[in-house]
């Protein structure tokens, strides 16, 4: 799993059971992609006759931003993991590459592919991400990208490091991704002009990443 925002920890047990995932993979610190540790932390510790644990992969910094949160040394123990830095790593049935992107001290973005078929498009997902060029070293061509476009289609703040829809289309362009899901879009923003611009921009299909989206990479779902 790749970030865990408000809410997501509900749609995922929808879905499977928390403890089956092989990881769960945090780009970065700001809380709107991973506070739902919190109720995951609560349902591996106690919703269970003994303890459970999913491999979790995060800077070694949030675990002491959520001690000092929380006021519990070791709060997030449960989920012991690796400290996540960039370079490749496997988890579970997947490699995963892992790279430093623009937006605030420990932001990372990833591409995951399948370890059985390594030759096979992947996924990429920005994560937020200020600068597109961060995003190619990662896109392998016929890859699909998952990428923020935080404000549609207003003029980008630079200060606040996040992408419009077109500097998301023109990243999937260039790199030759095959496929365009965009994400982290405000409502206020217009999802819905987002949309429209981007597809002005890259020639291949444009997808808004909305609940129950369900995607094939490589061919398998």
């Amino acid at each position: 799993m790749l970030d865990l925002g408000q809410g997501s920890l509900g749609a995922l047990f929808g879905r499977r059971d928390p403890t089956t995932l092989s990881g769960i993979a945090i780009s970065h610190e700001h809380g709107d992609h991973h506070v739902d540790l919190i109720p995951l932390r609560t349902y591996l510790r106690y919703g269970h006759a003994e303890p459970r644990s999913v491999p979790l992969h995060v800077p070694d910094d949030l675990r002491r931003r959520y001690d000092v949160f929380t006021g519990e040394a070791g709060f997030l123990d449960v989920l012991p993991g690796p400290e996540l830095v960039p370079g490749t790593r496997e988890i579970g049935p997947f490699h995963v590459q892992v790279q430093r992107v623009t937006h605030s001290l420990m932001s990372h973005a990833f591409r995951v592919t399948h370890r059985a078929r390594p030759d096979q498009p992947g996924l990429v997902y920005s994560g937020d991400c200020g600068k597109g060029d961060d995003l190619f070293p990662l896109i392998q061509p016929g890859d699909t990208l998952l990428c923020e476009a935080f404000w549609s289609t207003l003029e980008p703040i630079a200060s606040a490091m996040h992408l419009s829809a077109g500097q998301a289309a023109e990243v999937a362009r260039r790199s030759g991704a095959s496929r365009l899901i965009l994400t982290h879009i405000l409502d206020a923003h217009d999802p819905g002009a987002a949309l429209e611009a981007a597809s002005m921009v890259f020639p291949g299909p444009v997808l808004l990443a909305e609940p129950d989206l369900v995607i094939e990479i490589g061919g398998d779902a």
